[in-house]
């Protein structure tokens, strides 16, 4: 019988009864199969890092969170930052009129960096009764050493202010002490320059003598009676009033302030501002009587913009004159003094209003001028409930005549209100509520000409070469 060779070893199929007859196959009979041996692989060492393939993402992540976060704190510090400079009004400097900004040290250095010339418009100023020279430098208002100074420069300041080429009456000097210094002239001067390229600053001033200045010889009246009630003015008491007359006719009042402009009331003009149509009589006490005065003609009338009808807010208007006036040539025509900067004339103190009223009952009478003297009025007590009712705004003041005068409702619009204070006439305000009658606790409503004189001397600057 022949033996498979291939029967323990080949697959074979057994049914499953056979499987149940056969016994099961003990130990010692079971044949291991080829096993093919492999090198077992050494356990991994332990290590206490984290495996690179698994911590490198977790870093990542965190980075760039952290870098995320930091940059989204910085935009939003740049953000913040942004916001701030362009909400405030220039930062580091000073703004000009159209928003854009200069920086602090280019304002009032002579040379215009504004588009409308804002930096170098307020530079130059005059303070006190003693008309001390004052100039914007450095951030501060600073005294000018009168060592070295001259007319040149004296005529270079008045301009400045915006009186016109020429107009210069003097210079003088005073005592002061300064601890933020004092300005004084170069040594080096070129010709034509503005004052402002003039001066350089100092820490000392021999003998600390300063620049007073004077650029008109004003604010000096004669001949009055000086009563309190509303007297007849004699002739040259009240130089600087004018008559400002359309058509032949007085219109209203006015004020000399140069030998080219005149101040009145904006109401005045307000519905005549063509400058043909207007006439000028100086040193005159009878509006009609204009025979022997040289009539003058207007070049220019400037009504305040702000100018209000209904509320009287801004009543102010400037006139000027196509030939100066000379002062020289009389001395009935002369220029009161506008207010320098701290110069206080407030209540009590007591000024003056001269008018042009008819003489006799109602309208019958000629036109003559007046003079009255009046009381300055707090701003409270002519905003309480029995006089004006709040009306009052801080570009008008109150004054009430000291004498009752009779036929008070024929007052003068535009005239002046001046005031005596250290030997000088000042304009204090202009009439602007002359034309109705006055009532009882219904004193007279004046412009506020120390409120006013920036705008002034603004446009005295802009026409000054008309």
């Amino acid at each position: 019988m022949t033996t498979n060779p291939y029967l323990g070893s080949g697959p074979h199929f057994v049914h499953e009864d056979d499987e149940r007859k056969l016994p099961p196959p003990s130990r010692s009979d079971v044949k291991p199969q080829y096993v093919h041996h492999v090198a077992p692989k050494p356990p991994p060492e332990i290590s206490q890092s984290i495996p690179k393939g698994k911590g490198s993402p977790k870093r990542c992540v965190k980075f760039t969170v952290a870098a995320v976060i930091s940059l989204l704190l910085l935009l939003l510090l740049a953000g913040i930052l942004l916001a701030y400079y362009f909400s405030s009004a220039c930062v580091h400097g000073r703004q000009c009129g159209d928003g854009s900004c200069v920086w602090e040290s280019q304002w009032c250095d002579g040379v215009t960096d504004c588009p409308a010339g804002q930096d170098e418009a307020n530079c130059v100023r005059l303070h006190g009764s003693s008309f001390l020279l004052q100039i914007y430098s450095g951030n501060n208002w600073r005294s000018v050493c009168s060592h070295g100074w001259t007319e040149q420069q004296g005529r270079a300041g008045c301009q400045h202010l915006g009186y016109s080429r020429g107009t210069y009456f003097k210079s003088g000097e005073q005592q002061t002490d300064s601890d933020d210094g004092f300005l004084t002239v170069k040594s080096d001067l070129s010709s034509g320059a503005s004052i402002l390229r003039q001066l350089v600053l100092s820490n000392t001033c021999p003998n600390d003598s300063v620049v007073t200045l004077r650029c008109t010889d004003c604010g000096i009246g004669v001949n009055s009676s000086r009563a309190s009630g509303g007297q007849l003015a004699s002739l040259g008491a009240w130089p600087w009033l004018v008559s400002l007359q359309l058509a032949g006719s007085h219109r209203c009042g006015g004020a000399i302030i140069s030998p080219y402009w005149t101040i009145t009331a904006a109401h005045c003009v307000a519905r005549a501002s063509s400058p043909g149509a207007w006439t000028v009589y100086a040193g005159i006490v009878d509006p009609s009587d204009t025979l022997f005065n040289p009539p003058y003609s207007v070049s220019r009338i400037i009504a305040h913009a702000g100018y209000n009808s209904l509320t009287r807010r801004n009543d102010i208007a400037l006139m000027r004159l196509s030939k100066r006036l000379d002062f020289a040539a009389s001395s009935n025509v002369e220029p009161v003094c506008l207010p320098n900067v701290g110069l206080n004339i407030t209540s009590p103190q007591s000024g003056w209003i001269t008018q042009f009223r008819h003489t006799g009952n109602g309208d019958s009478g000629s036109l003559h001028l007046t003079e009255a003297q009046v009381s300055f009025i707090d701003t409270a007590d002519c905003n309480s409930s029995i006089a004006y009712n709040g009306r009052i705004s801080q570009d008008m003041l109150c004054a009430t005549e000291t004498k009752a005068v009779a036929n008070k409702c024929h007052t003068d619009s535009g005239g002046p209100l001046v005031s005596l204070k250290d030997g000088v006439w000042w304009l204090v305000g202009d009439s602007i509520w002359g034309d109705r009658c006055p009532e009882q606790n219904k004193p007279g409503v004046y412009g506020n000409i120390t409120y006013f004189l920036d705008w002034i001397y603004h446009q005295m600057r802009k026409h000054q070469d008309d």
